[in-house]
């Protein structure tokens, strides 16, 4: 039997009881896709200068008011900005500099007119055709952030490029953020051999370590592969105190369900400092999920056949990583999820949530979602699919022509045929 059957809100509430890693420092240039651990403050106005955001002339706003095209503003040309550089020129009523975007304003300038409204009558005169207003075409010192005002929040997302974008332009080399989860892989099973060996009768190559390391690698975390292991109890053991020692979390595939060779449980149970938070999951594939604490780590028992483990995965273990990684802003789902419109009647067990690997094609004007049939040994139908679609729990099934949300797999195969 199984001892604590937990429903998929009851799991995400206890994945919530494990808090982040610890924090370190890296290289900006290494901080993508990681999760802030401190919050960014500007330590400076950003640009800090008075700059142009327009090729043209810098110009005194009111020596332009009033001009037109028949009545243009002559002014005269006093010299040229050089980008990257301090201008020396100081400009005086009824004079005019030359402006590169992004150059520096010289000092009694408030405004920049466009280049297409400037026409060259000789090499030190202009006529400005159109009246510009004070600080027209100007970026402010602190138009993109003003000084002691915060500008990335700590463990809302991780670091997209404008991010860190901002983060050079405020000079700081260096990001504090949280670690990476270190995850150890083990795959159990006395039938399971490595993938160089051609399997007798009875045998199988090892599909999980390679799956679950692959989604852990898509999950900006580390795996850490501590091999095959017999279903042998002081092996499984032994493999389980070198994970906790060299990773932040422990996944075991295989011996999760009720069986006589099936020593996960046991094994989970020896440790003195242990606790049983779920041995049973409401949710199919997937039910003969557990999951310990020992010590201040979790510890999971996949189920042994891929696509159970890989649906445990999507579900629970993407959203636990980043929870590990510093999320603060839990969500549940961390997938992307399309609309589509069900192919076929798909039939479902009330008191539990059933996840359909579907595939999606195109239909007459809307996406048409095909569920995938197949045992959850086989990972043909992972490989076919693009997708989960989700039967709620007290939900008997679902009819065709249905309006359902797929979780699009990550990442997506391409352009749904």
């Amino acid at each position: 039997m199984f001892l604590k059957v937990k429903t998929p809100e009851e799991v995400f509430e206890i994945i919530k009881t494990f808090g982040p890693l610890g924090e370190e420092t890296v290289p900006l240039g290494n901080a993508f896709g990681r999760i802030l651990s401190r919050d960014v403050v500007s330590p400076e106005n950003l640009p800090g200068f008075y700059r142009s955001s327009m090729d043209g002339y810098a110009v005194r706003a009111k020596d332009t008011f009033g001009a037109t095209e028949t009545l243009p503003a002559i002014l005269e040309v006093s010299g040229e900005v050089p980008m990257g550089k301090k201008p020396d020129i100081a400009l005086k009523p009824g004079e005019a500099v030359k402006m590169p975007t992004g150059g520096m304003l010289p000092q009694g300038a408030d405004g920049v007119v466009m280049v297409e409204y400037c026409h060259e009558l000789d090499q030190n005169t202009i006529e400005v055709a159109r009246a510009i207003s004070p600080l027209e075409n100007v970026i402010l010192p602190d138009d993109d952030f003003k000084r002691g005002i915060p500008v990335l929040k700590k463990g809302s997302r991780p670091l997209r490029p404008q991010d860190l974008g901002v983060m050079a332009g405020l000079g700081l080399s260096q990001v504090t953020v949280y670690k990476r989860p270190r995850v150890a892989i083990i795959s159990t099973g006395d039938e399971v051999i490595p993938v160089t060996q051609r399997p007798k009768p009875g045998e199988v190559r090892d599909i999980n370590t390679y799956t679950l390391s692959a989604f852990c690698t898509q999950s900006d975390s580390d795996p850490v592969n501590l091999g095959l292991c017999r279903d042998h109890f002081e092996e499984i053991k032994t493999r389980i105190e070198r994970g906790l020692q060299e990773a932040d979390t422990v996944w075991i595939s295989g011996g999760s369900s009720v069986g006589a060779m099936d020593l996960t449980l046991k094994v989970f149970e020896s440790f003195e400092n242990a606790e049983l938070l779920v041995h049973g999951i409401s949710i199919s594939p997937g039910k003969p999920t557990i999951i310990a604490r020992i010590g201040t780590k979790a510890v999971f028992g996949l189920p042994g056949h891929t696509a159970s483990a890989m649906v445990v995965a999507e579900i629970f273990l993407a959203p636990f990583l980043r929870r590990l990684s510093g999320t603060v802003h839990f969500s549940e789902s961390l997938h992307d999820e399309i609309e589509a419109e069900l192919s076929r009647n798909i039939e479902s067990a009330s008191g539990r949530e059933e996840y359909f690997r579907v595939k999606l094609k195109k239909g007459d004007g809307n996406l048409v979602a095909e569920p995938i049939f197949g045992k959850s040994g086989l990972i043909s139908t992972l490989v076919e699919a693009d997708g989960l679609l989700r039967v709620e729990r007290n939900t008997e099934g679902l009819y065709q022509g249905e309006k359902v949300r797929v979780m699009i797999f990550n990442p997506k195969k391409g352009e749904f045929r």
